[in-house]
């Protein structure tokens, strides 16, 4: 069977157009990333100074147009958001860390959940979740226990202070101490609302529920012009309360 020779001539030339072919593929890679980070760079260069992504403050900061948008925002203070992203004023939304300020927006009293989004080309959008109170309490404000303040916590056991010009009807709760932890606030004012949802309407005649020892949950009931003071322990709630209607 005959076969094929390959000169050595021929071999090289194979060789030197393989050789071509690679380096015109490394030369158009290269360049292709070259143009890439040159755009890049020009287009990051338009959105940080062109004028049209300015973020400019609201109206009492001397804007002529608001481009803070904040939604949601009942009893959290809107000065205290204001002044959070106060020092994003006269640059561009492009720049406007918004992870950053939106945790420090979290910190802010009564403010659950938020979100900051940007709206181009100026403006930036703050949506707020505020926090809903479930319960009055009683922090005690001197170390002998006889003065005390009136404050607000919600169901996740986070106090909440009183916001000016507002109403809400809701029941008291002693035994809550600044000190404790978070998830015991929130386990004794869980426990709080269950004893009233059980009781339902006759919940209204109850003055004050003590949630200081978890385990024996007391209620102070005004009844015949008397003020009682009953151990609920921690459940069955409406048969024990009412057992005790039924034998006053």
């Amino acid at each position: 069977m005959a076969r094929k020779q390959v000169s050595g001539e021929e071999s090289a030339g194979a060789g030197w157009k393989t050789q071509a072919r690679y380096w015109l593929i490394s030369v158009s890679l290269i360049l292709l990333v070259a143009i890439g980070f040159f755009v890049y760079y020009r287009v990051e260069q338009f959105l940080t100074s062109d004028q049209s992504f300015l973020f400019r403050g609201p109206s009492e900061y001397g804007s002529s147009g608001p481009c803070l948008k904040i939604d949601g925002l009942v009893y959290a203070s809107r000065e205290k958001v204001v002044n959070i992203l106060a020092e994003d004023f006269g640059r561009s939304v492009y720049l406007i860390p918004l992870e950053e300020r939106r945790l420090r927006l979290l910190a802010i009293d009564w403010v659950r959940d938020v979100s900051v989004s940007r709206l181009w080309p100026d403006r930036l959008v703050v949506r707020i979740n505020e926090r809903t109170p479930v319960a009055f309490i009683q922090l005690p404000v001197s170390r002998d226990g006889t003065s005390f303040r009136m404050a607000l916590i919600d169901a996740e056991g986070v106090i909440l202070e009183p916001p000016p010009r507002a109403s809400f009807t809701l029941p008291v709760l002693t035994g809550i101490r600044g000190e404790q932890s978070q998830r015991m606030r929130r386990d004794r004012v869980q426990m709080a609302l269950r004893l009233v949802q059980e009781l339902g309407k006759l919940a209204d005649e109850i003055s004050e529920i003590d949630v200081l020892d978890a385990g024996n949950l007391k209620v102070t009931q005004q009844i015949g012009g008397r003020t009682v003071v009953l151990m609920m322990g921690n459940g069955n709630f409406l048969p024990r309360f009412q057992n005790f209607l039924n034998h006053y």
